[in-house]
């Protein structure tokens, strides 16, 4: 039996490509399953329905490898999973290397897509690692540069403590306190607690 799978990440985006590419291999439309999630991991509805059909010398073919899914890890352990656990075949479209079918001239389909398949799960790790390695090193610079990370530095107003004890005094109201400090509601409260708690140390967070 051939089945195809398809998805994208969100209900908006559009499946259209990826199903005429599967009627143009002559694929049944009721053998086609999608899922509109995210490729993340492996808990969706239609991909689960499609695990359960497969059977043993069964094909799925898909469009390209990253409609399977998005973390090359999962992808191995789910590669692994139809292959050798359930015997079927894969096949994607937009890198035919991508066939576990045997070919001609005895070369054995399984091992030449584990082999890409490993290769393709090895580049993706390394570019995540090099992101994270630019990454870090651009927050390094920055911060050598003064820059500053996280929620901006707020100066208490010239005003506060004066304002604050006429509030706790109720000699003004709360939004009085606001108007004359021009701080948020919740700033005004979270500087207010540490002012009367004594644990206010400093004019700046």
């Amino acid at each position: 039996m051939i089945y195809a799978y398809a998805r994208v990440s969100s209900k908006d985006q559009n499946l259209e490509r990826q199903l005429n590419a599967f009627q143009n291999c002559g694929i049944a439309i009721d053998k086609i399953l999608w899922d509109k999630e995210s490729g993340a991991d492996f808990d969706r509805t239609n991909y689960k329905k499609l695990i359960r059909r497969l059977r043993y010398d069964d094909l799925l073919i898909i469009k390209s490898i990253d409609r399977l899914g998005r973390n090359y890890e999962c992808i191995l352990c789910e590669w692994k999973r139809i292959t050798k656990d359930i015997g079927a075949n894969i096949y994607v479209l937009d890198m035919p290397l991508l066939d576990t079918r045997c070919h001609e001239k005895n070369l054995i389909g399984k091992l030449i897509a584990d082999i890409v398949l490993q290769l393709l799960s090895f580049v993706a790790e390394n570019e995540r690692t090099n992101i994270r390695a630019r990454q870090a090193e651009g927050i390094a610079i920055a911060k050598q540069k003064g820059v500053r990370f996280g929620r901006p530095r707020i100066i208490l107003p010239d005003n506060f403590y004066e304002v604050a004890d006429a509030y706790i005094t109720h000699t003004i109201s709360y939004n009085e306190a606001l108007n004359l400090t021009n701080l948020r509601p919740t700033t005004f409260y979270r500087y207010l607690k540490g002012y009367n708690t004594g644990s206010y140390g400093s004019e700046t967070y």
